[in-house]
């Protein structure tokens, strides 16, 4: 996901000279209390558009903020308040899951594999929660917390269920939902319908099946700022009988291509979000009471098995070893693009996956590798940009075509086919 431009990733001796100074293995800290909440967001805006409802009404996903206010309406305490959010977000994880994985019955005629019924859905709850009003006393803060529950269910952070054993290998990925939905609303995200398309699934590989979960992720930068990202994967990084091995993350990069990231830099830019905010410019930021590394290194570098991976038969699309930055020299103030990873003490501009969230979930979460120890194949992966057919290209266009449906499960197939290679280079139990 890089609305700038992409970079890559740096060769090994170049890497993070930065010593490892393991932080506690402490849960993050409590956030201060939030601002009063909206009744709506910039993101809940644009529900009301032809197309947001024309997805919604064509998969079936339309009833979501009505059921929600239905549960709503029947709790007296807040406690009912918080069953009946989790239990709403957690309901409309299983049904998009279903619905990509042809499970059930699938109201509508929209594709099966479609990420944007979720993504709208979503949106028309977090809405209806918003406006709510309670018969009791709700505080800001209260309701702050009601809208995680309900965001985390509904995204899979919080149903990540791993087997526990050596019988089966266990692979943690993340998506992202559709964005810069001001150019075009009717966008989806690839990454976001493969986590859907494998959460749950098994892929049989040469080191034996390995079982994937999945969860998607919000386009806004306050959340990673907040910790999203490490409070979702630090429960699956720690030392136990159901520890990942192995994780990447998941974004929609370049046209046609896939690229392995090899280098993730410590800077986000200044684009703006799905809530049309700016992240930057500035230096990633780690939430308090995350397991991180002293000093914050600039760079971080995957461990994927990308010589396999930009090697094997997975699918139409090449796949690529990225190896570009932009950095600024040791010394210097003038950032530059180096095609072949960053330079010995060197500030990051950008990393293979530009200075984006793409960059910034795959910097968070190999930062994280690095300060639980966790010594497994993890990194980034972009897929190619997902597009509507030739005669489709107005964002007034329709909301769907058959080379738009098609493409993205050619995407998915080839994730999927990815990741088995990089399982299969596990070592067999």
């Amino acid at each position: 996901m890089k609305p700038t431009t992409l970079a890559s990733r740096l060769p090994g001796a170049a890497l993070v000279a930065s010593a490892l100074a393991l932080a506690p293995l402490a849960a993050p800290a409590a956030a201060a209390a939030p601002a009063p909440v909206p009744s709506s967001t910039q993101e809940e805006s644009r529900l009301d558009g032809p197309a947001p409802q024309e997805i919604l009404r064509r998969s079936g996903f339309d009833a979501a903020a009505g059921e929600l206010a239905g549960a709503l309406a029947r709790a007296r305490t807040p406690g009912q308040a918080e069953r009946a959010a989790a239990d709403a977000g957690h309901r409309l994880w299983r049904k998009a899951v279903a619905r990509a994985q042809g499970r059930g019955p699938a109201a509508g005629d929209l594709a099966r594999d479609d990420d944007r019924p979720l993504y709208w859905a979503r949106l028309s709850m977090t809405r209806e929660l918003r406006q709510w009003k309670p018969p009791f006393g709700l505080s800001d803060a209260r309701r702050a917390a009601l809208l995680d529950t309900l965001e985390r269910g509904s995204r899979g952070q919080d149903s990540l269920d791993f087997p526990a054993g050596s019988k089966v290998k266990r692979v943690l990925v993340t998506g992202f939902d559709p964005f810069q939905l001001d150019g075009d609303i009717r966008r989806s995200n690839p990454s976001g319908a493969a986590a859907l398309a494998l959460d749950g699934t098994v892929i049989d590989t040469p080191s034996g099946p390995a079982r994937v979960e999945a969860a998607v992720f919000p386009v806004r930068w306050e959340d990673f700022a907040r910790g999203t990202v490490e409070r979702t994967l630090l429960p699956h990084f720690r030392p136990g009988p159901r520890r990942v091995d192995l994780f990447t993350t998941i974004s929609q990069g370049r046209p046609d291509r896939f690229d392995v990231e090899r280098t993730n830099g410590a800077w986000r830019g200044g684009s703006t979000d799905n809530e049309r905010l700016r992240g930057g410019p500035g230096l990633v930021p780690v939430p308090a009471g995350i397991p991180t590394t002293h000093p914050q290194p600039q760079w971080t570098r995957t461990s994927l098995p990308y010589a396999a991976l930009t090697a094997a038969a997975t699918g139409p699309f090449p796949v690529h070893d990225n190896t570009e930055v932009t950095e600024v020299p040791a010394g210097s103030d003038a950032p530059v693009v180096r095609p072949d990873g960053p330079t010995p003490g060197s500030a990051a501009r950008a990393g293979g996956g530009g200075d984006y969230l793409s960059n910034e979930i795959a910097y968070r979460a190999t930062l994280l590798r690095d300060a639980t120890r966790l010594a497994v194949p993890g990194g980034h992966l972009h897929t190619p940009v997902l597009r509507f057919g030739a005669d489709n290209g107005s964002p007034d266009g329709r909301v769907t075509d058959p080379e738009f449906e098609r493409n993205r499960q050619e995407i998915t197939a080839q994730v999927r086919a990815l990741l088995g290679v990089a399982a299969g280079t596990l070592r067999r139990s």
